[in-house]
């Protein structure tokens, strides 16, 4: 067919920006109107029946929301404001897109005040003479960075970088517009051609090479003790359905990196829950006792490798298959007896087609497989620590962690922030449908849980979503809650609330330092924002006031003050 021309008449170049996004679906646009993005901005204003504008209070909500509404979705996000705050404020998003392999487009510009870029205008970012380098500030954090400067070019390169985005391995990509790039007119007659953006989208993702898919397939149909660790890859490529499929076809218990909690259920009869440094003991010693594994979407971290630990993983005594659409991240940092490169879903569709077609494992010998790990799960334990019903005042984390879990709805999705709070929900808590659980992939930055339930929210806007937060991190990302009341984005935050930073304090030991708080109300913050906020102190309060507050308009936090009795090392490895 044929390729068509973006414009029939001439339109600012503002408004084309805006037409190459709605004709790649994108449809969300995170940020502060400032510098030269102020005049994208103002067009948006024509476009809010496709692409809904989101005022933030500052940038560093812009560049989560972006970031986990593209993991979530699979579809680009815009974070955009001016240079100098998108590079600084904006970065904790951008780095967990780099690093999560999350699909995101950085919209912003240099401030360079032209015909004077050359005379250190103010915050200009153009690398001349004391001028701040934007161009290599944001190419060491993202896949690819474009400056344009004429008006065609500058719709082209808009093309190009959600091509970036969506190909290969995700990731984010920047658009620093010039002054001169978002003045004047493009049409049907610009120089060089400007044509429809469905021309510069990736095609659906072609399959694994089938012999290999072969040789993995008969690598584990040949297995005594087969293994699946699945990481935040599966998220990104939305591969649930299909790691499911594979698992049960070969009742092969599945394991999840910190990173890919979530992925799947943790309340299957295959589920191993998270292993690693802060795992199940179940998974680590299931995953130990493993001769051969396979590794979809993961590139092994030390967190997940307990700093390569021989009794986790070990190539001299386990067949290693790893699955990535990067091939760099494949046998990264083990060396591999098969690589399998491909698309998450379209790779394990193919193995579970060709181990059908080999002929999969008999019903007795499923039976088995299954009553084996349940016997496991039994021996080492498996999500039933018995302090989840404890009344001890402060709560201990374990019941806070048991009354959440309880208080919501299966479906509902959890947000998750930095710090010991987050290691408690990583051990504790049990997932119990895929897709429902969202945590930082990479960088792991505080302030992430509320910006993250934000996107989350809007990514799905018929389910519920509660961000959990210590008391460290929420102050970090409160103005979130500004956002949610003025944008009518209901969710809810519960808050560790020990006063301190429970990670830092506790590897402290008796020489703490900069480590505590004092202690402070966060519920009657939250209600001066139009929140509801509620001080929980007693046992039973918090799962009532999840399920009292479940069909809520309102954001609601719930301040829970938190006992210092359990630390990170009562969820560390474990044998």
């Amino acid at each position: 067919m044929s390729a068509k021309l973006l414009l029939n008449s001439e339109v600012s170049i503002p408004e084309a920006i805006l037409r190459v996004l709605e004709e790649a679906g994108v449809d969300m646009v995170f940020g502060i109107p400032g510098g030269q993005t102020g005049s994208i901005f103002n067009a948006l204003y024509h476009h809010q029946s496709t692409i809904r504008t989101v005022l933030v209070r500052q940038e560093t909500l812009a560049g989560i929301m972006a970031e986990v509404y593209g993991r979530l979705t699979g579809k680009p996000a815009v974070a955009m404001g001016q240079g100098a705050f998108m590079v600084s404020n904006a970065m904790l998003g951008t780095l967990e897109a780099y690093c999560g392999s999350s699909p995101m487009l950085i919209m912003t510009d240099l401030s360079d005040g032209a015909p004077f870029s050359h005379h250190a205008p103010y915050q200009s970012g153009t690398g001349d003479y004391r001028t701040w380098d934007a161009k290599t500030v944001f190419s060491g954090v993202t896949k690819a960075t474009f400056i344009p400067h004429g008006p065609a070019e500058t719709v082209q390169c808009t093309q190009l970088a959600i091509k970036h985005t969506l190909t290969g391995e995700r990731g984010p990509v920047a658009l620093l517009y010039h002054s001169a790039a978002l003045s004047g007119r493009v049409g049907p007659d610009s120089v060089p051609k400007l044509y429809s953006t469905q021309s510069y989208l990736p095609t659906s993702p072609p399959p694994a090479d089938p012999t290999l898919v072969y040789s993995a397939a008969q690598t584990i149909l040949s297995a005594e003790s087969p293994v699946i660790i699945a990481g935040n890859g599966v998220r990104v490529s939305r591969a649930f359905a299909q790691l499911q499929e594979l698992a049960e076809l070969v009742a092969t218990p599945v394991a999840t990196t910190a990173a890919g909690k979530g992925v799947f259920p943790e309340d299957h009869p295959l589920a191993l829950g998270v292993f690693g440094s802060f795992g199940q003991r179940v998974a680590n010693r299931t995953v130990a006792q493993a001769d051969t594994i396979l590794i979809v979407g993961s590139k092994l971290a030390p967190s997940d490798t307990a700093g390569q630990n021989p009794q986790f993983l070990d190539p001299t005594r386990q067949h290693f298959i790893q699955l990535d659409i990067e091939p760099k991240n494949a046998g990264w940092t083990f060396p591999c007896d098969h690589v399998v490169i491909g698309d998450a879903a379209v790779a394990l569709s193919q193995l579970s087609d060709c181990i059908r077609d080999i002929g999969p494992p008999s019903d007795e010998v499923l039976d088995v497989q299954k009553a084996r790990l349940s016997n496991k799960r039994e021996e080492y334990g498996f999500f039933d620590d018995a302090k989840f019903t404890s009344d001890q005042i402060p709560l201990l984390p374990q019941r806070i962690v048991g009354e959440i879990r309880s208080g919501i709805d299966d479906d509902a999705i959890v947000t998750c922030d930095a710090g010991e709070n987050r290691l408690f929900m990583t051990h504790w808590f049990q997932t119990r449908k895929a897709g429902t659980f969202v945590s930082p992939a990479a960088t792991g930055g505080m302030g992430y849980a509320i910006p993250a339930a934000l996107a989350a929210k809007l990514a799905s806007p018929s389910r519920r979503v509660v961000a959990v937060s210590g008391d460290g991190g929420f102050p970090m990302s409160m103005n979130g809650l500004i956002t949610a009341c003025e944008e009518e984005i209901p969710i809810t935050v519960v808050i560790f609330n020990n006063s301190a930073l429970g990670w830092i304090r506790s590897g402290q030991g008796d020489k703490q330092i900069a480590s505590e708080f004092s202690d402070v109300n966060f519920a009657g913050i939250a209600q001066s924002m139009g929140c509801q906020g509620h001080r929980i102190e007693q046992p039973g309060e918090l799962e009532k006031a999840l399920k009292e507050t479940a069909d809520s308009n309102i954001t609601t936090v719930l301040d829970v003050v938190t006992s210092r009795k359990f630390t990170f090392r009562d969820v560390s490895s474990k044998f």
